[in-house]
């Protein structure tokens, strides 16, 4: 269920761009790599934030895929279970909405991931990630 709920965040992300008059986002492998390292890592280490419990920016996990690149941003959401929920929460982000909607970036990459049991002080079972860039 994770690569169908991956697609379609990028679908969804895609729709609207479109609406607003840009080029589609084209999923990048790199940028999904990072995406899922920190949805995983927020779940699995019970924190909910960009920087990483390793002190970790999302410009480090990007450039430790080997992505080089121009521009990138990162956009967290948590406890919605199904792409519409991410998509909607970060469209009704002003900064959030401002990565999305931000012409300069060509691709994305997409994290997700499940926590049933997830008993920390942060649980919100379901952590998302979009990690946008522009490569040189």
């Amino acid at each position: 269920m994770s690569r169908e709920f991956i697609n379609r965040v990028v679908e969804l992300t895609n729709v609207e761009r479109q609406r607003a008059g840009l080029p589609p986002v084209r999923l990048n492998g790199r940028l999904a790599a990072a995406a899922e390292k920190h949805s995983v890592d927020m779940a699995m280490r019970d924190y909910f934030n960009h920087t990483g419990e390793d002190g970790s920016s999302p410009f480090d996990r990007i450039k430790a895929t080997g992505y080089r690149f121009s521009r990138a941003a990162e956009n967290i959401y948590a406890g919605g279970s199904t792409p519409e929920d991410a998509v909607k929460g970060w469209m009704n982000s002003p900064g959030h909405r401002q990565n999305i909607l931000n012409r300069d970036y060509k691709e994305i990459g997409v994290g997700y991931y499940f926590l049933a049991k997830d008993n920390g002080q942060v649980n919100y079972k379901h952590y998302w990630t979009q990690v946008f860039g522009t490569s040189l």
